[in-house]
């Protein structure tokens, strides 16, 4: 059997109290430190993958750290717990590991972990590329826009992901706008999309600015904290958020009903897949990430796919072969927590028209 493992942490300290039950009335911080110390975990066992050119079986292994530690604790000990839970998934026979959330992201994105383990790793951000840009561009269409004449904005552009989502979407889109920190490193990207395309991408480290005009975001950045709220998008925008833990605050969907914000690289995977465990996904569906990690198991391609800063359009196109050959696909929308239904999409598109066409009669 072609086995693969994937490897999760809690997002937050609330992850703790719905796998450890009674543990989880422990005081938050209290909790949360103790977990520091504990070794790594094997969650559940994933079953029923299959297509008709192949299948595979795997596990969810855990580091016991959430987010807030992951960024705040020292590097080197972060790595040495990712490491080890590594190292378990390899003792489990596990022959590729996919890196999860902020696992993903910590240190050198994937390389370090690589070099120390007997195994391939990935991070699964190819197909997180392909489904998140899909996604947006379909979402879009249902939305109404034409994305030709559409406006896009990728937030956190400068890294391994935005960098290829921006490269994508310049194809199709009227204009875009590249929000970072680092200007030198926008310059180059902005630099590349023109080559590439002829678009003169803008670019800005001011995400409140930038948003004003969006038709279609991509948020893409690893902060720890929420970044995109409800005053800041413009009625129909599209958000598509890829981060894990999430860039746009809940408040958008509470309180801007003419907004559409969609999960990022959600699929369906073939087979009857039970992961044994419930991480808030309809049954049968996954992240992209995961599904990354499942696919190139189902191949036998046992090698180090997706790692580091440097993603790259033909690693994308690659993945999404594979994708389409296996079976896996976007699987319809999510949007904090649950699914959207057409009828929903449809109810936001006309709201979005009518506070549009009421703010043209004000400015009139």
């Amino acid at each position: 059997m072609n086995n693969f493992a994937f490897m999760i942490h809690p997002l937050d300290i609330s992850d703790f109290a719905r796998k450890f039950g009674l543990l989880g009335k422990l005081p938050p911080r209290l909790l949360e430190g103790l977990f520091k110390y504990a070794p790594p975990i094997k969650v559940s066992k994933i079953t029923g993958v299959y297509s008709e050119h192949g299948c595979t079986e795997g596990w969810f292994v855990a580091c016991p750290i959430t987010a807030r530690l992951m960024v705040e604790l020292p590097e080197k000990y972060v790595m040495r717990k990712i490491i080890k839970t590594g190292k378990l998934a390899q003792k489990m026979g596990a022959k590729i590991l996919g890196l999860g959330a902020f696992t993903s992201v910590v240190g050198d994105a994937g390389i370090t972990v690589a070099k120390n383990l007997d195994i391939a790793v990935t991070t699964g951000n190819s197909y997180t590329v392909a489904t998140a840009v899909d996604g947006a561009r379909e979402a879009a269409r249902l939305m109404g826009h034409d994305l030709k004449k559409c406006h896009a904005v990728v937030v956190g552009a400068t890294g391994s992901i935005g960098q290829v989502c921006a490269r994508m979407l310049a194809r199709d889109v009227r204009s875009v706008t590249l929000v970072a920190r680092r200007k030198n490193r926008l310059e180059e990207l902005a630099d590349k999309i023109m080559y590439e395309t002829g678009v003169a991408a803008r670019i800005t480290s001011d995400i409140k600015q930038a948003l004003k005009d969006a038709h279609i975001v991509i948020a893409v950045t690893s902060a720890v904290d929420t970044i995109i709220g409800p005053e800041d998008l413009m009625p129909g925008a599209v958000v598509c958020d890829v981060s894990r833990p999430r860039n746009v605050s809940r408040q958008v969907a509470e309180k801007r009903r003419d907004v559409l914000v969609i999960e990022g690289g959600v699929v369906n995977v073939p087979g009857k897949v039970n992961f044994n465990f419930n991480f808030g996904f309809p049954p049968g569906t996954s992240y992209a990430c995961m599904a990354e990690t499942m696919m190139l198991a189902m191949e036998g391609r046992y090698e180090n796919f997706t790692l580091g800063r440097d993603l790259s359009l033909k690693q994308v196109e690659q993945i999404s072969a594979l994708a389409r050959k296996h079976g896996f696909r976007l699987a319809g929308f999510r949007s904090f927590e649950r699914a959207v239904s057409p009828e929903e999409i449809a109810g936001i598109r006309e709201r979005a028209r009518a506070r549009a066409k009421q703010a043209l009669s004000k400015a009139r």
